[in-house]
């Protein structure tokens, strides 16, 4: 599980959880400005030229899509390229990989500060952190939030 508590400066904290890494890319795609591929994209050259209704052979494509052909080459038409508008230029690919998780970090972080907990054992480690700076002030509605996750999916008890 992965917990998240968005700490937004103008509005009450918000705590959530994800399943995996996946769940939370599309947790966050799901309530970001940008389109979820704009957010995340894995996509081959071969794919990205098809998006343009061609193919490596169309005649004139390679005058018309030169920076995709030079990739090509380097890569091949199969390779992989990785968009994450959030992390990376708006609008660049790279053949580097980004995660689901490191889109989704990107993503929530543009949206202001928060806190992402990667497993259970680290947001209850978190909860425990009484002297947290995040929990301190009106912080402790954040804490009471993720404590009510935690509880939700049985990581705590209800007594705590």
């Amino acid at each position: 599980m992965i917990f998240v508590v968005e700490l937004p400066a103008d509005a009450e904290p918000r705590a959530w959880f994800a399943y995996d890494a996946g769940d939370l890319l599309r947790k966050v795609a799901a309530g970001d400005p940008l389109p979820a591929w704009q957010v995340h994209d894995c996509i081959s050259l071969r794919e990205l030229l098809d998006l343009d209704d061609e193919t490596p052979d169309s005649p004139g494509a390679e005058q018309r899509h030169p920076a995709l052909f030079a990739l090509a080459a380097q890569h091949g038409w199969e390779a992989k390229l990785y968009r994450a508008d959030h992390l990376l230029p708006p609008g660049s690919y790279r053949a580097e990989p980004v995660s689901e998780a490191e889109a989704a970090e990107a993503a929530l972080r543009a949206r202001g500060p928060c806190r992402i907990y990667w497993s259970e054992a680290e947001a209850t480690a978190a909860f425990e952190r009484r002297d947290d700076p995040a929990w301190q002030g009106s912080g402790w509605r954040a804490h009471q939030g993720l404590r009510e996750q935690l509880v939700a999916l049985e990581v705590l008890a209800d007594d705590c």
